[in-house]
């Protein structure tokens, strides 16, 4: 029940601050700069619309991809991205299994947040 009334208490918070007239103006505008770039309107619009639903789900950009992001605006591509992005503090306190496991999942971030910084880039974002 109170999950209910925070959904609702957040849809009206939306409607309040103009939230979706400013989404309608920035798909429209990110469809204008697709046409300008000559970049297809419907993956703009798709991408837009995607982190629109992981922002209403309460999914703001993860401190995981911003550190990921600078590293690539920074650097490039570099080998010992992983090195650079573990935890050092934490890691060091892990047990073999836990590093491995840790190691696993970190890589599995990096491919997912570096695929998302190429689709930006693609798309001029």
């Amino acid at each position: 029940m109170d999950d209910i009334r925070v959904l609702a208490r957040a849809a009206k918070q939306r409607l309040k601050n103009n939230f979706w007239e400013e989404f309608r103006k920035n798909l429209d505008e990110g469809a204008s700069l697709a046409r300008e770039k000559g970049l297809s309107e419907t993956k703009v619009k798709s991408t837009i619309c995607g982190r629109v639903q992981k922002e209403i789900k309460g999914e703001r950009q993860d401190e995981f991809y911003l550190k990921v992001k600078d590293l690539l605006d920074r650097e490039g591509e570099v080998s010992d991205a992983l090195g650079r992005l573990t935890d050092r503090e934490y890691y060091d306190k892990l047990s073999y299994a836990d590093k491995q496991r840790y190691s696993l999942e970190l890589s599995a971030k990096y491919l997912k947040a570096l695929e998302r910084y190429r689709k930006d880039k693609e798309l001029g974002l």
